[in-house]
């Protein structure tokens, strides 16, 4: 069983429609997009975070039960859900502009948290760590679970949403050192290291504890920097219709290759050799790809 922790939103992505044009809500979030695409991919999963009852919450647990991931672990919420417009650029990283004061998932406090099921890894990640109080309710959970099982964390940066860019690293780093897996993109980094290669960065990650460093490289592929190995894969050719929910799909992917080759604690990542560690990233990039290929969060089923 793997729990996601995080946020959840409805990104609103802009369409035309007819002589006009609108934006098309689409479920999102970077946890919330990672336990869909491990649910898609037949891997135990439930989603630990507030919902909202409004229309657009009711979408968010539609959108989780049609994708086979367990309710279990989500609490109602009367606040409202947080939205996010998405900007879409060619051959760029989407931009977005983020509501979230007084939201569902960030109003996320200690009391909420739930009895964690023996043996089961759990996944953090994006703005639900940067923004409070939800951010030092689940940095606790971090520091209560760390090297008791498997921690995941995905950063996501968002700088928009970080007031204090020294704070905010200050913080990761400490969560980098909490985790037993780190994937990161090379956005990321170059944001949080300016002018530092992404390869130097994620070694550097890899010395403050995790047992593995997965960096994106968007169209260049991904690499994987291991206690053992080293390895990088490149990414399929396909034809993009955006970029949206791709790390997070990658993210979901490695998890889950991890989860049916019996790798998904401490250990299974420290073994990991560079032909495995190869393969795992040939993997999540094969699904991160076919989920450029269709607009919004929208991975595969069943890869």
């Amino acid at each position: 069983m793997i729990l996601v922790a995080g946020e959840a939103l409805v990104d609103l992505t802009p369409v035309r429609c007819g002589d006009g044009s609108g934006y098309l809500p689409h479920p999102g979030g970077s946890p919330y997009n990672v336990a869909i695409g491990l649910g898609r991919l037949d891997v135990p999963v439930a989603f630990l975070g507030r919902l909202s009852t409004d229309t657009f919450g009711r979408l968010l647990r539609d959108h989780l039960q049609a994708s086979q991931v367990s309710l279990a672990y989500v609490l109602d919420a009367e606040e409202p859900t947080t939205l996010a417009f998405v900007h879409l650029r060619d051959d760029e990283e989407p931009e977005y502009a983020f509501y979230t004061e007084g939201t569902a998932g960030r109003v996320l406090l200690p009391e909420h948290l739930p009895v964690i099921p023996e043996g089961a890894a759990i996944h953090f990640g994006s703005f639900s760590l940067a923004l409070e109080p939800g951010a030092s309710t689940l940095e606790g959970l971090m520091r209560r679970e760390s090297r008791r099982r498997l921690l995941s964390l995905d950063p996501n940066v968002r700088p928009g949403l970080v007031a204090d860019r020294d704070a905010y690293l200050a913080r990761l780093e400490g969560l980098v050192r909490l985790a037993d897996l780190v994937k990161v993109s090379k956005a990321d980094l170059a944001w949080l290291y300016p002018g530092q290669a992404p390869e130097a960065a994620a070694s550097r990650w890899l010395g403050f504890g995790p047992a593995l460093v997965l960096v994106t490289l968007g169209k260049d592929g991904a690499a994987g920097f291991g206690a053992a190995a080293y390895a990088s894969a490149a990414t399929p050719p396909v034809t993009v219709v955006d970029t949206v929910g791709a790390g997070d799909a990658f993210t979901s992917a490695a998890l889950a290759h991890l989860h049916r080759h019996d790798a998904l604690h401490r250990s299974g990542l420290e073994a990991l050799g560079a032909a495995e560690l190869e393969a795992l990233l040939a993997y999540a990039n094969g699904i991160a790809a076919e989920t450029c290929t269709r607009p919004g969060a929208d991975p595969p089923r069943g890869r």
